[in-house]
């Protein structure tokens, strides 16, 4: 009867040190579950948050374009590009803010008011491979104007904030109707109207001519020749018959 006994609290310990051994193991996992999973979390929040890399480029109405090379006149003076081949174009499709993602690289053009703030006018969501397109922020109107025009390329984040302005960057979601845009030297915070247009950049055959205005991306070869093999049309030239 004895041993009996002994057997069955031999058995019952053996087996409670097994449950305590599996619940033990279980926990360790649990931990070391959830330990990867915040460290997952917190590398994806540091890759977001990083800044693309900045491409160089040309922005300016196009002189003339042969296929095998065009001549682009920019603020600082015409600039001779050759063209590499297969080369891609790119031209703006409607779109509307809720394309807007914390992945996105956006253009945004705006307009600075009287006290300050500064109101978009209009966003450009960019493909994965131009972005960080012409990053930097830069007046775009002529000497002695009256307006305070800018094209402003960087990192994006979306919160609260007119000058016109062009703001270009990777975008992140945030409270309220704004999005600040970052970029190497600083950020932006631009309002958002509700009706602001949205377009979005896609590759598609596009005809371009002069007069057009044009951004490209551009290699330097070692003997300083530039060189593209993507050319966005940013506007066509304006036609001489339309109306005043």
């Amino acid at each position: 009867m004895r041993e009996k006994e002994m057997k069955i609290s031999q058995t019952c310990r053996a087996n409670s040190a097994a449950h305590e051994s599996k619940s033990a193991g279980r926990s360790v996992m649990q931990r070391l579950g959830l330990t990867i999973l915040a460290f997952t979390l917190v590398i994806g929040a540091a890759e977001a948050q990083q800044s693309a890399p900045p491409i160089d480029g040309v922005i300016g109405k196009l002189q003339s374009f042969d296929g095998k090379s065009l001549d682009v006149m920019t603020p600082a003076g015409a600039v001779h590009v050759a063209v590499k081949k297969p080369l891609t174009t790119y031209k703006q499709i409607p779109s509307d803010l809720s394309h807007v993602t914390s992945a996105s690289y956006v253009g945004v053009a705006s307009t600075e008011q009287a006290d300050g703030k500064e109101v978009a006018k209009q966003i450009i969501i960019f493909p994965a491979e131009l972005s960080g397109a012409a990053e930097g922020s830069v007046l775009t109107d002529p000497p002695g104007a009256t307006t305070h025009s800018r094209m402003t390329n960087g990192s994006v984040s979306r919160s609260p904030v007119s000058h016109s302005r062009m703001t270009n960057g990777t975008v992140q979601k945030g409270s309220g109707t704004a999005l600040v845009v970052q970029y190497q030297d600083g950020s932006k915070t631009i309002s958002v109207p509700a009706n602001v247009p949205v377009t979005v950049v896609a590759p598609e055959k596009v005809t371009i001519a002069g007069g057009d205005t044009v951004y490209l991306t551009t290699d330097k070869l070692p003997d300083g020749t530039l060189t593209t093999n993507k050319i966005l049309l940013i506007a066509p030239a304006e036609s001489p018959n339309s109306e005043q």
